[in-house]
């Protein structure tokens, strides 16, 4: 006999309950609770469980079977769950599960798993006070009249922005110069856009990250890969192999993944070359003042004196990525191309995450909330370093992230694998090479989501799978 089928009904609803019970059991055989062969209740037993009629459950059953989905058999056999769809939503679950563990997609593994990458750490959150701000915009948003709001962002929104730069990252800036955009990726989407560099070369980091470098690839430009050392990018090695190039992607503050700190030296030589070539340096400022070993070095557009720097940030690893929201600070000469790209192609998010994450600023929050993930990432990190050393394994910091090394010819992205199964998720640093040869192996081992409590017993079960391919 068929287990009681669970099927909530919104008596409220202005969906018929024949619908409410054909779309319980649709998503029911989607989601994999009823597998392919399951049984369903009879029309009788589950109007008695449901309290409807025989008649309703009989209709939901045949639109059911009208759309393959179930197929009624003999009496005695009853009506049965078909083989078709749900074997198939088991094929589109499985190969979910392996797209986002491709090198495309690894930076949006669903979480939260252990060593995760890129994202803040949940449980330190003042999400409580968020919540209230972000409610109280959305519900003013709403409640205002309907009109397109500026495309470029909310002017408070970009005044605030422009005075955080300029105490945080030292960046003197109009607040015309500051436009909000989707994310990181929606401000080097306008970016590039504006900047028009398709068809010429532009230096990326090497290792860099694999979507930045990509689209600079989309948007019709070759890439040359730059080596990085402890001192940064090799500003020498791009002049001596494309001193011709448009364009310049790097991460000054902190080199994602590496680490390292664009020296004083190669700022001046990057900024140099730049003004010579008339080529453009866009700068991924990913981590901003997050930096935990030293006081956070100035952005390099705060050292430009001939406009040639592109700033892009976010509050990707402050706050939230599910916020989708970043800032482009424009040198004065592109401000009004980029003023034509917000309105035509690129425009801010809506107004309420704007107005909310203002608030969140301006009334102090933001600052306090820096200061303390600091100090708790500071601790994660040497905290992860320690139970690494306890287990053999040796890493060094590197922004938010360990890097644990291998010898050449370890297979990196197998340990990922294998790691995730487990609910570890450590990326392989391989695929943040792009030069053909000079990949090296290795996992990073995201900060923010490794909490002390758990450190222990992952770091025993990352050694475990490491043995066995080192």
């Amino acid at each position: 006999m068929s287990s009681p089928l669970h099927i909530p009904l919104d008596r409220s609803a202005k969906t018929s309950f024949a619908e409410q019970i054909c779309a319980g059991i649709t998503s029911a055989i989607e989601s994999g609770v009823l597998e392919s062969g399951a049984r369903l209740p009879s029309w009788v037993d589950l109007a008695a469980q449901l309290g409807v009629a025989r008649g309703t459950v009989k209709a939901a059953y045949e639109r059911l079977a009208d759309a393959q989905l179930v197929e009624v058999a003999s009496r005695s056999s009853g009506t049965r769950v078909t083989g078709t769809r749900s074997e198939r939503a088991a094929v589109e679950r499985h190969a979910a599960r392996t797209d986002l563990q491709s090198a495309m997609y690894q930076h949006f593994l669903p979480g939260p798993a252990v060593f995760q990458m890129g994202v803040p750490a949940s449980d330190c959150f003042p999400s409580t006070l968020l919540a209230r701000i972000r409610a109280r915009t959305a519900r003013d948003e709403a409640e205002a009249i309907a009109c397109y709001h500026d495309p470029r962002g909310e002017f408070e929104f970009r005044r605030e922005i422009a005075a955080h730069l300029a105490l945080s990252r030292g960046i003197e800036c109009l607040s015309s110069q500051v436009f909000i955009t989707a994310g990181f990726s929606g401000g080097l989407g306008a970016t590039l856009q504006v900047i028009q560099a398709a068809g010429k070369t532009a230096w990326v980091e090497n290792p860099g990250f694999l979507l930045s470098r990509r689209a600079l690839e989309i948007a019709g430009l070759s890439t040359i890969h730059v080596p990085v050392d402890a001192d940064g990018m090799n500003i020498a090695f791009g002049e001596r192999h494309a001193p011709d190039a448009a364009v310049a992607l790097v991460t000054p503050g902190q080199q994602a993944p590496l680490g390292p700190t664009l020296s004083l030296e190669r700022r001046l030589q990057l900024l140099a070359w730049a003004e010579r070539s008339q080529a453009w340096i866009i700068e991924d400022d990913y981590l901003g003042e997050l930096q935990l070993r030293r006081r956070a070095a100035p952005a390099l557009a705060a050292q430009d004196r001939s406009g040639r720097v592109i700033h892009i940030g976010s509050f990707a690893k402050t706050i939230s990525p599910a916020l989708r929201l970043g800032f482009v600070v424009a040198p004065p000469a592109l401000v009004p191309a980029f003023d034509e790209a917000m309105a035509c192609l690129a425009p801010a998010p809506g107004p309420a995450v704007q107005t909310a994450t203002l608030e969140f600023m301006r009334d102090g929050h933001y600052l306090r909330h820096l200061r303390r993930m600091k100090r708790v990432y500071a601790a994660r990190s040497n905290a992860l370093l320690a139970n690494l050393d306890a287990q053999g394994l040796h890493g060094y910091p590197a922004g938010l992230a360990v890097v644990v090394q291998f010898p050449g010819g370890c297979d990196d992205k197998a340990i990922a694998r294998e790691a995730y199964a487990y609910g570890l998720a450590p990326a392989p640093l391989s695929i943040w090479y792009g030069a053909t040869g000079t990949q090296r192996s290795g996992l990073l081992l995201g900060v923010a989501s490794a909490v002390e409590t758990q450190q222990e017993v992952a770091c025993q079960r990352l050694a475990q799978i490491i043995c066995r391919y080192v």
